[in-house]
């Protein structure tokens, strides 16, 4: 599998995202420089975590604007898939390839520590395979996660089977419904607050990452 990875000045999960991409799942991996456009039919684009452009204004409301971005209208046109993370999720809700917004955190404060995830949506298509009892433990580290959409959207996303996981356990931002992380309805666009490339290796708290991947990949 041909997958990029797009590169923002503030970027800081890149390489981590292509060290798992490469390893554990043998794709091939560029980087695409945020000013950079490019035409290569990619069969997966990843926006990755860290903090585009200092988070200036809103997460990704400046990142929206990059060359990459433009290219990426083009790819999603061609049927390929993404992957935003953390603030690849921010940015994929701020350029409306996702419905909602990312919100400050409930308790105004940077979250960064293990959570556990659930299934959202009972059919969507990147979690099919995983137990409806499953739980999942992955790291968050983030200010702004608290996904908000309005009650239309979200009865829309429940009616598609659009979210992607919930927080269970606990809701540790304040997200309404629970909701870590959302897809299109066609299930080709998967954004998500936590880290799963955070939690594979033996020496992670959890490696529970790859039960993510592994779902995200037979589909």
């Amino acid at each position: 599998m041909n997958s990029a990875i797009i590169v923002f000045p503030g970027s800081n999960c890149d390489k981590d995202i292509a060290y798992i991409l490469r390893e554990y799942y043998k794709h091939s991996v560029d980087f695409v420089w945020h000013k950079n456009s490019f035409d290569k039919n990619y069969d997966l684009i990843v926006l990755p975590g860290g903090f585009s452009y200092g988070d200036y204004l809103r997460c990704g409301a400046i990142a929206k604007f990059s060359n990459a971005m433009k290219s990426l209208k083009s790819h999603v046109e061609r049927g390929a898939r993404v992957l935003g993370i953390c603030n690849g999720f921010q940015i994929l809700t701020e350029a409306g390839f996702l419905p909602g917004t990312l919100m400050q955190n409930k308790n105004l404060k940077h979250i960064c520590k293990s959570i556990y995830l659930k299934k959202g949506s009972p059919n969507n298509q990147l979690t099919k395979n995983l137990l409806e009892d499953s739980i999942l433990e992955i790291p968050i580290s983030h200010s702004e996660g608290n996904y908000f959409a309005d009650e239309n959207t979200i009865k829309q996303l429940e009616d598609t089977n659009c979210i992607l996981y919930k927080y269970a356990i606990d809701n540790p931002n304040g997200s309404i419904e629970d909701i870590a992380g959302i897809t299109s309805p066609d299930f080709k666009i998967a954004g998500l607050m936590p880290h799963p490339e955070r939690a594979i290796e033996e020496w992670s708290p959890s490696m529970d990452g790859k039960k993510f991947f592994d779902n995200f990949f037979q589909f």
